[in-house]
Order: C-alpha cells, then structure tokens, then sequence
C-alpha cells in the first residue's frame, strides 16, 4: 500500500476531528462529572494549548513523521529496512513498540523533576474530559516528537505504522480522558486491553501513589507488566479528587497565559 505523508495528515486530522466529536457528544449526553470550572473556560485554555502545540510540530517537522519514515526507508536506515520483514509483521510489531515507548516516557516524565514541571500542565487540569487528553505544554510535544523521530530513524518504520500509531494514540487519549463513565460489564473486560476512562482517572487524582500509576494511553498491558497497575482508587471512582494541589483555584489553572508559563514558576 503505497500511502505519502500529506494522505497520512489528512487521515490523522480526519480521524482527529471525528473522535472529538463522537467523544464531545458523548459527553454532552451522559457525563461522568460536573466540571468545577466553566466548560469555556477550560475549553478555551485547553484548545489554545492544543493549537499552539500544533504549530510547534508543523515547525520541527514539517511534513511530519510520516516524511521521516520515507526518507529512512529511501536510504535503508533503521532496522526493518535491514531484512526482509512483510508489512503484516513490522506494522504490529511497530505499533505496539511505540507503545511501550509512550508508556516509558510518561513514567520517565513523572519521575525527573524538569520534565515533570512541563508534564503537570496536563495534571493540572482540575476537571477530566476529551480536551484534558490534548492538553499539553509545547516543549514537552516538542521533547516527544524528538524522541518518536529517534525511534522512527532506529526502527525504520514503516509510514504505515506511523499512520496507525499516531492515529490510536490521538483516538485513544482522547477516549481514556472523556468525562464518561461505561458500565462495569463493559470496562472491566475492556481495560485488560485498552486504558478506559475509570483506569486512568485514578492517574489523575491528587494521591501521589495513585498519579504515579496507570500510565498507559493505549494498551494496558504496559501497567500490568511492569507493575504500575492500580485496580482500584482509595476513595471509589466517585471520591477521586482530580488535579494537583499546588494548583485548587481556577486563578492559577486557567488562561493560555498561565499554562504557558507553570513550568517557570515555583
């Protein structure tokens, strides 16, 4: 299949603005909580985040990632592009790869004190819902864009991969932060696979022991292997107190302003 990097944008956006919108409504129809700041408040901080982290990526890297796997593959750089491997095999293995590596690098952002300072713009938001997945500081975008291009160049993955990647990684954050609740029948089965919304809400809360576990966006498989999984949080799903206590009132938690520079201040 042969696919170029402005097909692979167009899919990404495509997807991207589907997801929202099922998630969005979703949300609108049965919420899970009532948010304790104003929903445009938080959407309009959280959405000029998303934008400005955006334009960040389209500055690194113009064409995307998608350009950097064909150039790799055009001068057979990268390990796939050393053997013989079929598509049916290197896309899986690619995309769960870069999973683990996802995984790694929010628990590496929890743990070192420079990264974590850009990583609690995300953790600050006191409430949880589809914008809370895209909120993030743009040096830290910027910090996982390097480090997805390192594992491009490496691994020489195919575009495809990249393709797949970059979608389930968008859809599924996303869906993990959506202000939902689903039935217990479904998520307990659902969350041996994949992050679902009560799995990572316990992320979230204020409880250091439970913010440092459940580190997954996609497979959950991550948490469980490595010993990160929390089942259950302290005080139930309801008694989940959301955000980062440093940061109780919306007067240092919202404005683009303010999110810009939280990783600057004490």
């Amino acid at each position: 299949m042969i696919i170029s990097s402005t097909t692979e944008m167009w899919v990404r956006l495509g997807v991207f603005i589907g997801i929202l919108a099922i998630m969005m409504c979703w949300e609108a129809l049965t919420p899970n909580r009532k948010s304790p700041v104003p929903k445009l408040t938080r959407w309009s901080t959280n959405f000029g985040l998303i934008f400005i982290g955006s334009l960040v990526v389209r500055l690194l890297i113009p064409a995307g990632l998608a350009a950097v796997a064909l150039w790799a593959q055009q001068h057979n750089i990268g390990l796939w592009n050393q053997f013989s491997v079929g598509l049916w095999w290197s896309i899986p293995i690619t995309v769960v790869l870069f999973d683990c590596l996802i995984y790694w690098q929010h628990r590496v952002f929890h743990r070192v004190p420079l990264l974590w300072r850009l990583h609690r713009v995300h953790h600050a938001d006191p409430h949880i819902d589809v914008s809370t997945g895209l909120r993030f500081h743009p040096i830290e975008i910027a910090l996982s864009i390097a480090i997805k291009l390192i594992a491009v160049i490496v691994l020489g993955a195919p575009l495809l991969a990249i393709l797949v990647f970059e979608v389930l990684l968008n859809a599924t954050a996303m869906f993990s932060h959506a202000n939902i609740a689903l039935p217990k029948r479904i998520e307990q089965p659902l969350r041996k696979i994949i992050v679902t919304q009560t799995m990572h809400r316990i992320h979230h809360s204020q409880i250091v022991s439970e913010t440092d576990s459940n580190f997954g966006f996609n497979l959950s498989i991550w948490d469980m292997l490595f010993g990160s999984y929390t089942e259950s949080a302290n005080n139930g799903d309801e008694g989940i107190e959301l955000g980062l206590k440093e940061y109780p009132t919306p007067k240092y938690n919202s404005g683009l302003m303010s999110l810009l520079l939280m990783p600057f201040r004490k």
